[in-house]
Formats: structure tokens, sequence, C-alpha cells
């Protein structure tokens, strides 16, 4: 996971408080070297400036020559937008905001590019028992219903990338009642506090968690990726690729 916000890639920290670590286009060529399934790039401050998505730098990250599938969100207003971020050399597209206000144009996006290349991303926290869902924008949190599931349910989005928003950048783990919480049937990609080899392992044994996306622990130690493909034998990380430029 690269997070971006002004143009940068950044540690961030509940959303709240951002370190600079340098430009995503360097950070996405060492996940892609590493061996990294997906490299997904969330820009978090393009909906809140109603600046629409970053079309110049999804459009870097497709000349890099990745053998990485990049899925770029932030900004993504309308089926347009989704079908210029495909064009522009992302493979997939995900929604936050739209999600939340303009349903029917979330069908229309699906319609364009394909289910399967629709990602919700949903920034959860768990109270009582129940889930929340985070709105950025308002910093409002909603109780997650049967109706802001139905894009997942029917089939619309094809997987929820899950962010535990407390824990997101911090020392603490992510936070599995989200996982258990969340309603059965939706694949689901896990991210958020995520950095010990045995909690990823147990969160991967969840029989609906078909990823767990992975942000700072990639950016701050030397070989990470292979330090956590050896403490997981049995994940389906793809082997590196080892290119001479």
């Amino acid at each position: 996971m690269i997070t971006v916000k002004d143009g940068w890639a950044v540690q961030s920290f509940g959303y709240r408080r951002y370190l600079p670590l340098g430009r995503p286009e360097c950070l996405a060529e060492n996940l892609d070297r590493w061996g990294i399934d997906e490299i997904i790039v969330l820009s978090i401050d393009r909906t809140r400036r109603h600046a629409g998505p970053d079309f110049a730098l999804v459009r870097r990250l497709g000349g890099l020559g990745l053998l990485t599938p990049v899925a770029y969100g932030g900004g993504i207003r309308s089926a347009s937008d989704a079908g210029k971020v495909i064009e522009a050399g992302a493979e997939r597209v995900c929604l936050d905001a739209l999600l939340r206000r303009d349903r029917g144009e979330v069908s229309a996006v699906a319609a364009l590019v394909g289910s399967q290349a629709v990602i919700g991303v949903l920034p959860l926290s768990a109270q009582a028992g129940r889930l929340f869902w985070h709105d950025y924008l308002s910093r409002a949190d909603d109780e997650l219903s049967a109706g802001d599931l139905s894009p997942f349910t029917d089939g619309i989005v094809s997987e929820a990338l899950i962010i535990d928003r407390i824990h997101e950048g911090g020392p603490h783990p992510f936070d599995e009642s989200l996982v258990d919480g969340f309603p059965t049937g939706v694949p689901l990609i896990a991210f958020g506090g995520l950095h010990d080899p045995e909690q990823i392992g147990r969160v991967f044994a969840h029989e609906r968690v078909v990823a767990c996306a992975v942000g700072n622990p990639f950016s701050y130690r030397e070989h990470a990726v292979q330090h956590l493909r050896r403490a997981l034998p049995a994940s389906e990380i793809r082997d590196p690729q080892f290119r001479m430029d």
C-alpha cells in the first residue's frame, strides 16, 4: 500500500498526521522488485480538494514498466474518471467517497470497467460488537448498514478493502474483530496495523480474507518482504522479479 498526499508518498498515522517518505514512483518500483502481488495507491487528499484523480501520477506509474498490477484510488467522481484511470495505466480502481455518496455511479463504474476491477474502500472501527464506517470528509462514524453493503453483496464491487482506521499507521495490531464482524460472502482485503507475521498469518486464515495490505513496515526495514515471505511459507506471495536496467 502506498498512501499519497500532496503528490508525495507518506506514512499516515490514523489519517491525521503524516510523515513524508518520498516519491510514490520510487516506492512502487521497490515493491515491484520485491514481488508484491498488487500495489494499491491511495491519494487521500484528492476528494477533499475536489481535485479529481491524479492522472499524472497514474501515467507515471504506468510508464515504469511494472510487472505488478496497480490499483488506484483518490478523487474518482464518476465512471468517466474511473475509465480514464484505467486508460492511464491502472488495472483496478478503489472507491471510497463515491461508494458512500452515489451508489448509482458506482454501478456505472462497474459497468464500464468491470466489477472485478472495482475495490470498495471502507475505513472501519469496531464498537460494542458493531462496525462503524468513517467519513473522512465529515469526520463522522456511521454504523455500517445492510444498505451500505449492497454494492458488495450484489456483486457490483468485487472486494472490500477494510481499513482499521484506529490502528492504521500506529504500533497497535490490526483489530481482527473487523473481519469477524463483517458479513459473509464478501472477499476482504485487510489493512492497518498489520506488521507482525504471526497476526498476518491469522488474518490470512480467515476464509474471506483474500489479501493483506501492508504499508509502513515495507518502508523502513531492509528486505522486509523477504522476511515476511520466510515467516509465511504457506502464503501466496509472488516470487520477486529482478531486472537489469
